[in-house]
């Protein structure tokens, strides 16, 4: 039962398939190929985070050796700071190191000034005078000695010393730090 098929309506079924096909080449082509570019693009972006991935992969050894040497900075720097909760405390806490060091090696204090302090966004530089005298020279190489190993940190900025008859006289000016969190509402309203 196979009908035949007339050649007019052989050719309509030509020119049918003809058509047929000349819409998929223009619709469908740019539809596959544009998916085919997106896939592409999807592949490279993929190549791309792969490839970041691997180098922080292998980035991660030198970041936590980073990381520990910043975390044993700020312990270091911890422990070379004055703390306290107002700026007075601070500067009691420089001028009481100052002078338990001081009389530990048997340097009689004379007298001390108020401290100045200068003040930036994250620090609090606090600067300590004090006047002393002693009968052993030795005392005062010992003291900065001590000064210079101090935790925490007293940095000695001035040292003068003057010697008559058979006892030694100076003065000496250290600094000391503090972070100002919290104390710089009460440096700009006390000064």
């Amino acid at each position: 039962m196979l009908m035949k098929i007339s050649k007019r309506e052989r050719n309509i079924l030509i020119l049918a398939a003809v058509v047929a096909l000349l819409l998929m080449a223009t619709s469908g082509w740019p539809a596959v190929a544009s998916v085919y570019t997106q896939r592409q693009e999807n592949i490279e972006s993929v190549e791309i985070d792969i490839a970041r991935e691997q180098r922080l992969i292998e980035n991660t050894a030198s970041w936590r050796e980073r990381r520990v040497d910043v975390e044993s900075q700020i312990v270091q720097l911890n422990s070379q700071t004055f703390t306290g909760e107002t700026i007075p405390i601070v500067e009691a806490n420089i001028q009481r190191a100052l002078l338990l060091q001081a009389q530990e090696l048997g340097i009689i204090v004379s007298s001390t000034r108020l401290a100045d302090r200068l003040g930036t966004d994250d620090w609090l530089l606090i600067r300590q005078e004090m006047s002393f005298r002693t009968n052993d020279q030795g005392n005062m190489a010992r003291f900065l000695e001590r000064l210079e190993t101090s935790k925490p940190r007293l940095r000695v900025t001035a040292f003068n010393v003057n010697r008559s008859r058979n006892q030694y006289s100076g003065s000496i000016t250290v600094v000391g730090f503090a972070r100002s969190e919290g104390l710089v509402a009460v440096l700009a309203s006390n000064r």
